[in-house]
């Protein structure tokens, strides 16, 4: 009842400053079926009685950190066709969009279907989508991209990246080893991957450890 009386209230005040300031008779046609249509609105939706409660985002932002596009880059290359279609896919994540993500890097692969890098992110947009889990059709993503790719280290790297968040640590740990095993010598990249061997071997020993 008290939205109905504020609307009441706004009503009165238009219609006394329209009075105050001798606006012709046209311009109370206008402000008058601007008021009722207002007012047809608010009494088919309003809902006055409808408790206050702070407006919660819908979207869930993914970290998409400099450090691990620098990684990327090491890895895959830069600026390259593929990469565009990687830039879009991190803007969406970050914007929570995690169906446009995977659907922009469904549509790299459409148009270079030999990529095995954009299999491996569609692997990994997929896998996130899915609630972090290895979905049937991010295994096949992967899958795609190492056997495009066979003695290259990014696709089984990233697709243990996803049995890590998917809780899978076992199945992580070997595709992590196969991926330091398939880095050039030398390299920093390759020193970045074994350095991540080490935390999770450490980690599952922790596990193992606190289980006995």
């Amino acid at each position: 009842m008290t939205g109905f009386i504020a609307l009441a209230v706004i009503g009165a005040l238009a219609f006394g400053a329209m009075v105050l300031l001798r606006l012709p008779r046209l311009v109370w046609s206008f402000a008058g079926a601007a008021l009722f249509l207002g007012a047809a609105g608010y009494a088919w939706q309003g809902r006055p009685a409808l408790a206050a409660a702070p407006a919660k985002p819908t979207a869930n932002p993914v970290a998409v950190e400099p450090e691990s596009i620098a990684l990327r880059e090491r890895l895959m290359g830069r600026f390259t066709a593929d990469t565009a279609y990687l830039v879009a896919s991190d803007a969406m994540l970050r914007a929570g969009d995690r169906r446009a993500a995977a659907q922009v890097v469904l549509g790299g692969v459409r148009a270079i279907p030999q990529s095995f890098i954009l299999w491996t992110q569609l692997g990994t947009n997929l896998a996130i989508h899915d609630g972090d889990q290895m979905s049937p059709a991010a295994k096949l993503a992967f899958g795609r991209a190492m056997h495009l790719a066979p003695e290259h280290p990014g696709p089984p790297y990233y697709a243990a990246l996803a049995y890590i968040r998917a809780g899978d640590l076992p199945a992580a740990r070997r595709l992590l080893a196969r991926a330091v095993s398939l880095s050039r010598e030398g390299t920093e990249y390759r020193r970045q991957l074994a350095g991540q061997l080490i935390v999770l071997d450490r980690y599952m020993a922790a596990v193992e450890q606190a289980g006995r």
